[in-house]
């Protein structure tokens, strides 16, 4: 689930990527259902009105990382508590398209921002709730404030790609050739 809100909040929030400026998307749906597909490939289609919904969920979503990058973990927990409110979160058992039972949640009869905040929302409060907290952060390349969860097995990630990290690293192997 913290996948997919990686997913969402890098595809829909504006700033900056790779050094590049990172505009909001002029159709919001089609960006939603391609981030959503990055982690669940056979996701619907995603209308334009949807879309700008889950954007703004993004942009809540992604104060939450940039709390936790400032370690202020309390403001994190704060607006995560926010949105497992507003969007009535709950663990349901549930099987539907011919897969097994599995766990979401959100109640029936939701919107699809709501699920998903819902559903996002959870999954960052278990990080949070756990000694992973740190495990999310925002890019620290300059010009990029994309997000990630850091998965590796140290711990130690920084960057949101392997794009960013071998830019940084680049500028660094310059900036050294010419003090020498």
């Amino acid at each position: 689930m913290v996948r997919t809100t990686v997913a969402l909040v890098n595809a829909l929030t504006p700033g900056e990527q790779r050094g590049r400026a990172y505009p909001a998307p002029n159709a919001p749906g089609v960006a939603a259902a391609e981030s959503l597909r990055t982690v669940y490939p056979d996701h619907r289609e995603v209308t334009d009105a949807e879309g700008a919904e889950l954007a703004e969920v993004a942009a809540r979503l992604r104060t939450v990382f940039a709390a936790v990058a400032a370690d202020d973990i309390d403001a994190a927990a704060t607006e995560v508590n926010a949105l497992l409110e507003e969007s009535h979160a709950r663990p349901m058992l549930e099987r539907h398209d011919g897969e097994p039972w599995h766990l979401h949640f959100h109640g029936p009869g939701g919107t699809l921002a709501g699920e998903w905040a819902a559903s996002c929302a959870t999954g960052l409060a278990i990080v949070l709730g756990s000694e992973f907290s740190d495990r999310l952060g925002v890019c620290t390349a300059p010009h990029c404030d994309r997000v990630y969860v850091d998965v590796s097995r140290n711990g130690t990630r920084r960057f949101c790609s392997t794009a960013c990290q071998n830019r940084v690293k680049t500028a660094a192997f310059r900036a050294r050739s010419r003090a020498d």
